[in-house]
């Protein structure tokens, strides 16, 4: 269980990366192909820096799983991924409610799939 929760954490880490990257980034490009149809492409422009502003967040919320990889000890390791994922999730849920019931499944689910195996690898111990 616990390598499952340790790979699941690593892909939230790794999606929230990429979208570190897409909302910092590449906005105008590839976050236009991403968004098609949810924003009509001349609000990619003045919304740029907006979009980057949001891309920070979601590199800190990577940056705080990532972190959780380097900590020594197991328990806070844990501790400190919990957090995050639960960042994450509440982000998720919060965002199917205001923006798209798609980020629920994109953004929520993996990190409560994470949190999941997590909290299952805790009582296998």
């Amino acid at each position: 269980m616990e390598l499952v929760a340790t790979i699941m954490t690593a892909l939230v880490a790794l999606e929230h990366l990429f979208i570190l990257y897409l909302e910092m980034f590449a906005w105008e490009t590839l976050g236009k192909k991403t968004f098609k149809g949810a924003l009509p492409d001349e609000l990619f422009k003045p919304t740029r820096v907006m979009a980057a502003n949001q891309g920070l967040y979601n590199g800190f919320l990577a940056a705080g799983l990532i972190w959780s990889f380097t900590i020594t000890d197991a328990r806070w390791s844990e501790n400190v991924a919990v957090f995050f994922l639960s960042c994450v999730a509440i982000a998720g849920i919060y965002g199917a409610f205001t923006a798209s019931r798609k980020i629920f499944f994109t953004q929520a689910v993996p990190a409560l799939l994470a949190l999941l195996f997590t909290f299952l690898a805790r009582m296998g111990e």
